[in-house]
């Protein structure tokens, strides 16, 4: 088991799941090291995510914590198997760790529910749009790192475009779609861009108009990813201080539930289409 300095959130996932299933089942730490023929101190790092676990040991983890699962289990050992370098790996030191963390969540993801209320979902934007984004971080970002986020944002949109996209559905509060970043010209371009992916198949936009007031978490980003099953998936938000990944099942109903509340709010698709060129013609 190979011992890591700085786990990703998929390895911090993966053992805190194996934590989860553990207590659940009563077992001490103590007597999975026992089980397991390792000592306590590591039970404690695999639980971090500091120090990996094979499949195997994990089904056996499994067996004395008496899970039953099989879907569940079967998918948490593909979490354990060692894993190719994916492509956000070539930003490794150049970039926060949190902003690779999302494009290996999204890469994962069985289907990404998001709601935006000041921004425009991070996949959808034109290459203009997020310029101006970054140009405006405090304290600016050296022109090497703006330009390294670009490359990397624009890398992530093509999980949408690939042989098999996850479905994804946006929900775009009314006022994400009247900020005007960089202008009119590149407003409108954004506005247009929006139109065109939500011509795709698998992806579906809703607009949620200013004129229906208050709803749950107003101005927070959120992006739900599905998982292979339900108790793996994630919610993801954005603060001042870098991404923030939740997953306990009280945050995930939660989220859940605001996403549905929104939805009940925001216009069909057909609509939420012609709604987003009525504001791109008045640019």
């Amino acid at each position: 088991m190979a011992q890591r300095t700085a786990p990703t959130e998929r390895q911090k996932r993966l053992g805190y799941e194996l934590h989860k299933m553990r207590q659940a089942a009563g077992v001490s730490a103590e007597a999975a090291a026992s089980l397991l023929g390792v000592d306590r101190s590591k039970i404690s790092n695999i639980e971090r995510g500091i120090r990996a676990i094979s499949p195997d040991r994990l089904r056996s983890w499994a067996c004395y914590c008496a899970c039953s699962d099989d879907s569940y289990i079967d998918a948490l050992a593909k979490m354990a198997q060692p894993a190719g370098r994916g492509w956000w790996e070539r930003y490794r030191g150049a970039l926060p760790g949190g902003l690779l963390d999302i494009a290996e969540m999204e890469a994962h993801a069985t289907r990404l529910h998001t709601a935006h209320t000041v921004h425009i979902p991070g996949l959808l934007q034109t290459v203009d749009h997020a310029r101006t984004i970054f140009e405006a971080v405090v304290p600016h970002l050296p022109e090497r790192e703006l330009e390294l986020r670009l490359v990397l944002r624009l890398e992530r949109q093509q999980i949408l475009t690939r042989d098999d996209p996850p479905d994804y559905c946006g929900i775009i509060h009314e006022a994400a779609l009247r900020m005007q970043f960089g202008g009119p010209s590149v407003a409108r371009a954004q506005l247009e861009h929006l139109m065109n992916m939500s011509e795709l198949s698998h992806v579906t936009l809703r607009v949620l108009p200013i004129a229906h007031g208050v709803f749950p978490g107003a101005g927070q980003t959120l992006v739900y990813a599905a998982a292979v099953v339900p108790p793996l998936d994630t919610v993801q938000i954005d603060s001042t201080h870098g991404p923030e990944f939740l997953y306990s099942e009280a945050q995930l109903s939660k989220y859940r539930a605001q996403l549905a509340w929104m939805e009940r709010l925001a216009l069909e698709p057909d609509d939420s289409r012609k709604f987003i060129h009525g504001i791109a013609r008045q640019l």
